[in-house]
């Protein structure tokens, strides 16, 4: 009994002083957007199920590679365009640490986050990039990271020893959010094999900023791409899957966006 008493005294001073860092944030202990976030970071952190998932995503990557390098006569070298986040590093512990204060993304603390350099890999990410730049494949770092975090980037692929971890072959977001004319640019002097990711918008301008029925609609258009020449990892922490709930309006409070989810659930 005196054991469940303290638990339960324990619970209480967590929410209570998290609701006093978080003054000017609505929402509570039991929010969607932070709960929610430990929820998925325990699976993307533990779970074999997700890195048995990673592992067959750059499985598939390593067949694919092996099929084009033989089939393909282009003259021009070839390129494989990757993401960072969720694809290559996982930043599981930034989405703990911010939850485990009810509070959800924000630029600075991401910033500072990334800054540390200490991100672990992606299961399958380190071996498969090895095996790409062996073939003679180059590979390039697009992620929409800000230019200020271009020297922990560096760092943190440095350290894992990624192939072409260079400033050449890091590119930044500048301006817009779109990947598509870094795509594009990159495209006219490579013959881009594959394109890796945890988010749909990293395939194709078809996903940028839509609606979750594009989104779904457009998947099937582009069906006979993925396991060919999209692959994709896992992310149940963040998304556009999950922008697309608040028309992008990420600012919105915390009560705002569980009201909206919540909505949107199937239930019987």
């Amino acid at each position: 009994m005196k054991k469940y008493f303290v638990l339960v005294l324990i619970v209480f001073y967590s929410c209570t002083s998290q609701k006093k860092i978080n003054t000017s944030v609505a929402g509570s202990c039991n929010s969607l957007t932070a709960d929610g976030r430990l929820f998925t970071s325990a699976y993307q952190q533990y779970a074999g199920e997700y890195k048995a998932l990673c592992i067959q995503a750059y499985n598939i990557a390593a067949l694919r590679l092996d099929q084009i390098l033989s089939d393909s006569n282009s003259t021009k070298p070839k390129a494989i365009i990757t993401d960072i986040d969720e694809t290559i590093l996982d930043n599981s512990p930034y989405s703990v640490h911010r939850a485990l204060y009810n509070l959800d993304y924000e630029p600075k603390t991401w910033g500072e986050w990334i800054a540390k350099a200490t991100a672990d890999t992606m299961p399958g990410a380190l071996p498969f990039f090895k095996y790409a730049a062996s073939k003679n494949v180059e590979v390039f770092y697009l992620s929409n990271r800000a230019e200020s975090d271009r020297p922990g980037t560096l760092r943190n692929i440095v350290k894992y020893g990624f192939p072409y971890a260079d400033n050449n072959h890091l590119i930044l977001k500048t301006e817009s959010s779109s990947k598509e004319g870094r795509r594009k640019k990159l495209a006219e002097n490579y013959d881009i094999v594959l394109l890796i990711g945890d988010n749909l918008a990293d395939f194709s301008d078809l996903f940028d900023r839509k609606t979750t029925e594009e989104r779904n609609e457009n998947v099937q258009r582009a069906a006979n791409e993925f396991g060919k020449k999209f692959i994709v990892l896992p992310n149940a922490n963040y998304g556009d899957w999950e922008g697309a709930f608040y028309q992008y309006n990420y600012k919105r409070p915390p009560a705002e966006k569980d009201s909206i989810i919540k909505s949107l659930l199937k239930n019987y």
